[in-house]
């Protein structure tokens, strides 16, 4: 199936869209719940305000991006790093001069 310009709300329940594409989209105000995106790739993609609750991330990958204002909390981070740096030995270290 093929959309091209289609200006209508879309509602998907109980669907298979493994392999879609989607370029130039606007997703602004949508909902997400129970889905799987693993191996999926998000690119030149604005997530201003995304929220994220109750997630799986282990082993992906964020490069090149802006993170000013992002707050993390009570996510499990064993094995986490920021540029090569465990983030567990960052919070020690902070929490040891605090």
């Amino acid at each position: 199936m093929k959309l091209h310009r289609v200006t209508e709300q879309l509602d998907a329940d109980d669907a298979n869209l493994s392999a879609s594409a989607f370029n130039n989209v606007n997703l602004s105000a949508s909902s997400y719940n129970q889905i799987e995106f693993s191996g999926a790739r998000f690119n030149d993609s604005n997530m201003t305000g995304w929220q994220v609750n109750d997630v799986n991330l282990s082993a992906a990958r964020i490069e090149n991006a802006n993170l000013s204002g992002v707050e993390i909390s009570n996510c499990r981070l064993t094995g986490a790093t920021i540029d090569g740096i465990a983030i567990d030995a960052l919070l020690e270290a902070y929490r040891k001069q605090a």
